[in-house]
């Protein structure tokens, strides 16, 4: 009898423990499902890029509160662990070895621009992350990872894409342009889209008369301008962040630069608040954008997404229109969230074959990815400033200042040829 309540109390107590184990069992999914999706960055938050990245992050957190309030992603609400990059590469590499290795991060994402780029790759291939970019030019061209996607629509290979409209633009003239200037800044963005306008100017049977790099900090481009002047190129192609770009708009009004096309790569001319400094001295100017609010870009939800983007933007000192970099910095993290709710989970392997085969419905439209992580199509626009006036923001707002030229199917309207102070 005493064997027989033995054996019964040990028959009640693994009955106890399996009860218990299985009820843990299905309390630890439940408890797993609550805790959040970390999606880890760094983003350029003060130095040269922080206008643009505190930008990008106001579109990123709009992201982020729209999908939480659909319930977030796989039924987990969505997390960010972000850090600043202050725009120098070198502090890169250590931050996102952080987010990996000290936050444990779900998910990672880039920060903004070519330089702040390409320093994460490769830890990001060591540890074989799925990496969505936000705006890096030609980044996979020297690491060729397979789980790189680059929402910048520069297309298939984009040193060249990145510039062939301004070529192709420039080609269909009469008469055709014959000789081309080159001016770019020393640094890496700058120096692969020169590269491509040299491989595009190849392609043209252009003459480059002039081809020259400026040193990062430069601050009188008076003589630089007036040497390409002395060249009298048919045309003038500038690569140039902000500051340089700012400097050579200035200095073609100031010395009369006279050619018939001029523009092409300059970053900032995109932000309203130098298309107000540099107002009427813009006109004519022909130049790249991603988005700009022309009736052939009314994509759906990007109207829905600025007007939140345009409330949240005010007082933060950041773009108040946010036409270039925002619907992007939103539509990223969109193709992200779809991959991961379309694979039910956070298998690296399985969401970038997803972003691979699928097409991804966004606020900048449809994106399609092509083998090198680039846009299987390009649609770098080319612009021009048309009838812009001086001290006055509430004219970039809407459309009519800047044209859609190039490519044909999101042309709103025929380039103004020859380029005209």
């Amino acid at each position: 009898m005493a064997k027989y309540r033995s054996l019964s109390r040990a028959w009640l107590t693994a009955g106890v423990l399996a009860l218990f184990a299985a009820s843990a069992s299905l309390i630890a999914p439940a408890a797993k499902a609550a805790d959040p999706i970390k999606i880890g960055f760094t983003m350029a938050l003060t130095g040269g890029l922080a206008g643009a990245g505190k930008g990008a992050l106001i579109a990123m957190e709009i992201w982020k509160d729209d999908i939480n309030k659909k319930g977030g992603l796989l039924g987990r609400p969505v997390e960010f662990v972000y850090y600043d990059d202050a725009t120098q590469p070198a502090k890169v590499p250590g931050l996102y070895q952080k987010l990996l290795e000290v936050d444990k991060v779900d998910l990672v994402v880039s920060s903004y621009g070519t330089n702040e780029i390409a320093p994460a790759m490769p830890i990001i291939m060591r540890k074989r992350l799925v990496f969505p970019a936000l705006f890096g030019l030609a980044v996979n061209d020297q690491f060729n990872y397979d789980r790189y996607f680059q929402i910048m629509p520069s297309g298939p290979e984009p040193k060249l894409d990145w510039t062939r409209g301004f070529f192709d633009l420039a080609m269909e003239q009469h008469p055709k342009p014959k000789t081309l200037a080159i001016i770019s800044a020393d640094a890496e963005f700058a120096l692969n889209a020169a590269a491509g306008a040299r491989k595009n100017a190849l392609r043209a049977n252009f003459t480059i008369v002039y081809d020259k790099t400026y040193p990062p900090g430069t601050a009188d481009f008076t003589p630089i301008v007036r040497a390409i002047q002395a060249t009298n190129p048919d045309i003038v192609f500038v690569a140039s962040y902000p500051p340089g770009s700012v400097g050579m708009v200035k200095a073609a009004n100031e010395v009369g630069l006279k050619t018939k096309m001029f523009g092409g790569g300059m970053v900032g001319l995109q932000f309203a608040a130098i298309q107000k400094n540099l107002g009427p001295m813009l006109n004519g100017i022909v130049n790249y954008d991603f988005w700009v609010p022309e009736p052939t870009l009314n994509f759906p939800g990007v109207k829905e997404f600025l007007a939140k983007y345009q409330e949240a933007a005010k007082g933060k000192g950041v773009d108040p229109y946010g036409h270039y970099l925002p619907p992007y910095a939103y539509a990223y993290l969109q193709v992200l969230g779809q991959a991961v709710e379309a694979t039910k989970g956070l298998d690296q392997g399985k969401i970038a074959k997803y972003m691979h085969d699928n097409t991804f419905e966004t606020v900048v439209g449809k994106v399609k990815f092509g083998a090198n992580g680039e846009w299987a199509r390009s649609r770098v626009l080319q612009v021009q400033f048309r009838d812009v006036q001086p001290n006055n923001l509430e004219q970039f707002k809407g459309p009519g200042k800047r044209i859609v030229l190039y490519p044909p199917d999101w042309a709103s309207g025929k380039i103004v040829y020859p380029y005209k102070q």
